[in-house]
């Protein structure tokens, strides 16, 4: 039995909600990660300091007992967000970046930026106190196609937001195609993660057997050529792209409806989806620095002491796990994995 042992990883882009749903999923991450940036798109939206805080109580609040976690806090950017709410984001020491969303991207982006332009401001202000930037990377255009929403974006948004603001650190967000990977290695105070889902699947996936709610997710999957462009970028050793994994819990009533929503729901066995996805094409020992390095060092935070175990072991994936109104499908329910946290 082969056995891998890491620093213990962190989650670069996750969403727990709120309320009893963060109390559901939060254990599941809490047992594989020491800390994880918690993207802000809650309803409504945590757009202040203030509201980051009271977030951040009601989280260290469901750890469970006994465990140690850090959540890493983000703003969500709007077309009035502040250049004073930056400062203040900087001096709180838990706001670790601010989040955009194109209006009407992803779930509950209603109240994202109409126009990156409006925020310049802010940018500005964001460079200068160097708070990352996290993008979701994609045009809400509807004559543009939707697997050419990142590419679109990059052209059209990013490219010219980095020529304003060249000191400004930005995180490319759960990045879909061979083109991100190509502009992220090219471009300078840019970084990107990567999701277990766009590492293993291809837009194949979303159509096997019927409609696949399950993985189905924004940015959407994309084809063969992209993954494995991703794979070969996570698998690198460049420090430019590192874990995380936008778990997004939705009941399975929410995902298998007429209007399913986005997301894919990874966190139980996140850590187990990456060892997978690295051992595909046999780079296992790169696992720890793109899992439990990278991502620190981009934020300027300490990596982590503390370690974990996987172990080569075939186990099967639960169908459902307990969630508030219906039960939650995680990702590849009802298969075998072949490594397993310890």
């Amino acid at each position: 039995m082969r056995k891998l042992t890491i620093t213990r990883p962190d989650d670069w882009h996750l969403h727990l909600r709120d309320g009893e749903a963060l109390k559901a999923v939060l254990p599941h991450t809490v047992r594989q990660f020491a800390r994880a940036i918690v993207m802000p798109n809650l309803k409504p939206p945590v757009r202040s300091v203030a509201e980051a805080a009271a977030y951040r109580d009601r989280i260290l609040a469901a750890v469970p007992a006994g465990q140690q976690f850090e959540p890493l806090m983000t703003l969500y950017l709007t077309d009035n967000t502040s250049p004073d709410e930056i400062v203040s984001a900087k001096a709180s020491n838990f706001v670790k970046a601010v989040k955009y969303y194109p209006a009407g991207a992803t779930t509950n982006s209603d109240l994202g930026v109409t126009d990156i332009r409006k925020c310049d401001r802010v940018f500005e202000a964001m460079q200068q106190l160097d708070l990352p930037l996290l993008l979701h990377g994609e045009v809400t255009d509807r004559h543009v196609d939707m697997f050419d929403r990142e590419k679109v974006f990059i052209d059209r948004h990013l490219m010219p937001l980095q020529q304003r603001f060249p000191r400004l650190r930005v995180v490319l967000e759960h990045i879909t195609t061979s083109e991100a990977v190509q502009y992220v290695v090219s471009a300078n105070n840019i970084a990107a993660t990567i999701t277990p889902q766009h590492l293993l699947f291809n837009r194949n996936s979303l159509f096997q057997d019927g409609l696949s709610p399950h993985f189905y997710c924004l940015p959407i999957l994309k084809r063969e050529e992209h993954r494995s462009a991703l794979l070969q970028a996570a698998t690198s050793g460049n420090p430019k792209f590192f874990l995380g994994t936008d778990s997004a819990p939705h009941s399975r009533n929410s995902k298998e409806s007429s209007c399913g929503c986005a997301g894919c729901y990874s966190a139980l066995h996140a850590i187990e989806l990456y060892a997978e996805a690295f051992a595909s094409v046999d780079a296992l020992d790169r696992l720890e620095a793109f899992a439990s390095s990278y991502g620190a060092d981009f934020y300027q935070l300490p990596r982590s002491t503390e370690q974990i175990t996987l172990i080569e072991k075939t186990w099967r994936v639960p169908d459902e796990v307990p969630f508030p109104e219906s039960p939650l499908v995680p990702l590849r329910a009802g298969q075998e994995m072949t490594w397993q946290l310890a």
